[in-house]
């Protein structure tokens, strides 16, 4: 083997358990403006969004600053996604917040170092089910369920942000109505200036968001320029809020709540406090914190790299996301994934790799060590408004309506799941979509559509005799069963062949077409063996055809075709040959 070979397998080595040697040994040097551009306009949206995910967390303002520093860097050398930008998300921190309330309902100390164990258990079980290569975990949370889920957890948040907008004290934990009605109770002793900073900065984010990019643009600003500048919207009012809350004294003279002094310096390192926080109470909602995180991630993930042709694994995505919240677990952080929003600004504003991502934590770094006591008097009304318009983008009014039109099924379990979430909470909500999709999926499995078909004109191909003009053999009944056979369904399959036959008594022949069947268990092949005898014994020989290769190897190694054959039955390789065979009488 010469070095060439072996330095291009160690690369290869390297690539597999190192994602980030893809690009960082082969860096372009064209790629670094857009790299450094989009690092420096994700670390400005991700500032005050960080500490705003981290409020609705319950913790202080600098852990949500502390995830956007270590855990980036570590995905950024183990994620395969090149655009993914990883930190505080919405969804993940309300239900970090759901898991602490039971353990730390007071908060306190015990609050925060609850989330630096969850951020732990997140982070094993992330690697634990990414070395064992199970990224199809995934596939059990279905779209309308996430849909379902997604909604209802942006109500949540949104409600869950009031008492900041009305400077109100509404203890956390409740269901929406609970939240809402203790709002409405306390609503004669509402903080008018927290209302007025509150409301000011939503309408202020609301025409930056909206009117003001088409304004810039109206005014011949470039587009590039335009989009820095909407960007940099939510830093602007953070900043203009604090100096305003802190020239008027407004938290000494009108009570106005303030984020309190924030730690200067880059985060503390140190081994998460097992000894004294009750992790295995956590456990179930850390599996669900990983599961979600993991979804939201590769959906993001997916999306960006399908717009420049490349892609992601989803296996390394678990690790990468793995090994960032264990390393965030270490530095004072909360649980992180890739975040949406933030994720199409990085890839839009043109980072190429995940240098972007070392840019922006190095960026929110240097601001904790030069800027963070200047944030003292940040108004909390400030940060509530910034998450009450960051989540509105995640309440879908479209998807509904599109998935009840579609299948009906699947809009029950949407709406189950988004009603059961608003009722019961985040975790019990989850639960009760998946259990609902997977017993919905059982029902439409266990009966299969199923259609007796014959031959189109003096052609090779059948349909169904309900949708086209065909051809039918008297003595042949011919059915397509289109789905794989198995437990659910193996008795509703042999009720209908045998109820078919009795309603037929010229039938002779019965051919099932498996043209669809990928798979059939034990169950459905004692059906099958079962059904061979009942029809034989009313006269009536069993055949099939179109079996897979695969299902045909497995028939085969118990040997099922030769039963078959003992009750007068065959297996042909096309329905063609088949109905030939029976119109020829050669069967």
């Amino acid at each position: 083997m010469s070095a060439g070979d072996a330095t291009g397998n160690g690369g290869f080595r390297l690539k597999r358990y190192v994602p980030a040697a893809e690009w960082l040994l082969h860096y372009r040097r064209e790629d670094l403006p857009g790299d450094l551009i989009a690092g420096t306009i994700t670390a400005i949206l991700l500032i005050p969004q960080a500490m705003a995910y981290s409020l609705l967390a319950g913790l202080p303002p600098e852990i949500g600053l502390y995830a956007s520093i270590v855990p980036p860097i570590i995905y950024a050398l183990f994620g395969s996604s090149r655009a993914l930008a990883v930190g505080p998300v919405a969804v993940a921190s309300l239900m970090v917040a759901a898991a602490l309330g039971n353990i730390a309902p007071d908060g306190g100390t015990l609050y925060i170092a609850g989330a630096l164990v969850l951020s732990m258990l997140v982070g094993l079980m992330l690697l634990v089910t990414g070395m064992l290569r199970m990224g199809w975990v995934a596939n059990f949370l279905s779209h309308p369920v996430m849909s379902g889920f997604t909604s209802a957890a942006a109500l949540l948040i949104a409600a869950s942000q009031l008492k900041h907008l009305f400077g109100l004290s509404v203890p956390r934990g409740l269901r929406i109505d609970q939240t809402l009605m203790q709002l409405f109770e306390q609503m004669g002793s509402a903080n008018g200036v927290a209302m007025a900073i509150g409301f000011s900065s939503m309408a202020l984010l609301l025409f930056i968001r909206g009117p003001l990019p088409r304004l810039l643009k109206s005014r011949g600003m470039p587009e590039t320029l335009a989009g820095l500048i909407v960007k940099a919207g939510p830093l602007v009012l953070v900043v203009v809020m604090t100096a305003i809350s802190a020239g008027f004294m407004l938290h000494e003279r009108s009570g106005l709540n303030v984020v309190g002094a924030i730690p200067a310096g880059l985060p503390p390192l140190g081994m998460p406090d097992f000894a004294n926080v009750p992790w295995v109470k956590l456990l179930p909602s850390a599996a669900l914190i990983a599961l979600v995180s993991f979804v939201e991630s590769v959906a993001v993930g997916r999306a960006l790299a399908s717009r420049r042709r490349q892609k992601i694994d989803a296996n390394a995505e678990l690790l990468g996301l793995g090994f960032a919240n264990i390393a965030g677990a270490f530095s004072g952080a909360s649980p992180v994934c890739g975040g949406f929003s933030r994720s199409v600004v990085n890839f839009e504003a043109g980072a190429n790799t995940q240098l972007a991502a070392i840019v922006t934590a190095s960026l929110i770094g240097l601001s904790l060590v030069t800027f963070a006591p200047a944030l003292t008097d940040l108004p909390q009304a400030v940060l509530a408004a910034i998450i009450v318009i960051a989540v509105l983008g995640l309440v879908d009014l479209k998807t509904p309506v599109e998935v009840w039109r579609y299948d009906k099924r699947d809009g029950v379990a949407l709406v189950v799941t988004f009603l059961a979430v608003l009722a019961m909470g985040i975790e019990e909500g989850i639960a009760v979509g998946v259990i609902l999709s997977l017993f919905l999926y059982l029902w439409r499995t266990s009966r299969p559509h199923m259609a007796i078909v014959g031959r189109v004109g003096d052609s090779e191909h059948f349909r169904n005799i309900r949708r086209h003009k065909v051809r039918t053999l008297p003595d042949l009944l011919a059915v397509r069963v289109d789905e794989s056979l198995y437990f659910a369904n193996a008795n509703y399959l042999e009720e209908r062949l045998l109820g078919e036959a009795a309603d037929n008594p010229q039938v002779r022949h019965v051919l099932l077409i498996c043209s669809a069947v990928n798979a059939i268990d034990a169950s459905a092949l004692e059906t099958l063996e079962k059904l061979i005898s009942e029809l034989s014994m009313a006269g009536v020989r069993f055949h099939l055809a179109e079996v897979k290769g695969p299902v045909m190897d497995k028939l085969e190694a118990v040997g099922f075709p030769e039963l078959l054959k003992q009750m007068g039955g065959h297996i042909f390789l096309s329905t063609h040959e088949a109905f030939d065979a029976v119109e020829k009488g050669r069967i």
